[in-house]
């Protein structure tokens, strides 16, 4: 038998997919200017989601600027927020986490994909 090693960030994403799954909302963090995006080194912005109230508290301690903790139900997030992304462009951020906040992006078209797979 081969053992794997999966990085923090492969956990987290899995963790997203499988509890977002039974949950079947999503979380986000904002504050009334709205989502904060995130720029990476190659130059594409992500736009972040969790799959618990747990998860998101603690990006919104890290992150700081008043923002708060939405939950979003993960059909709206399908038929609305991912489209508009995939038009628009952001990635889709999952779960990130630790004190700085890093983790796997994927497209919408991926984040779709996925999520179709689990059920």
């Amino acid at each position: 038998m081969v053992s794997v090693a999966m990085s923090q960030s492969g956990s987290q994403a899995a963790a997203f997919f499988r509890e977002v799954r039974h949950s079947r909302l999503v979380r986000l963090v904002r504050n009334d200017s709205g989502s904060p995006t995130h720029l990476a080194a190659e130059g594409t912005r992500s736009l972040p989601f969790w799959s618990t109230s747990a998860r998101a508290h603690r990006t919104a301690k890290i992150w700081g600027h008043e923002l708060r903790v939405e939950s979003m139900p993960l059909d709206i997030r399908c038929e609305q927020v991912l489209p508009d992304a995939a038009q628009d462009g952001p990635a889709i951020g999952i779960n990130w986490s630790g004190p700085r906040l890093v983790g796997w992006s994927f497209t919408s078209p991926e984040v779709l994909h996925r999520l179709a797979a689990t059920d």
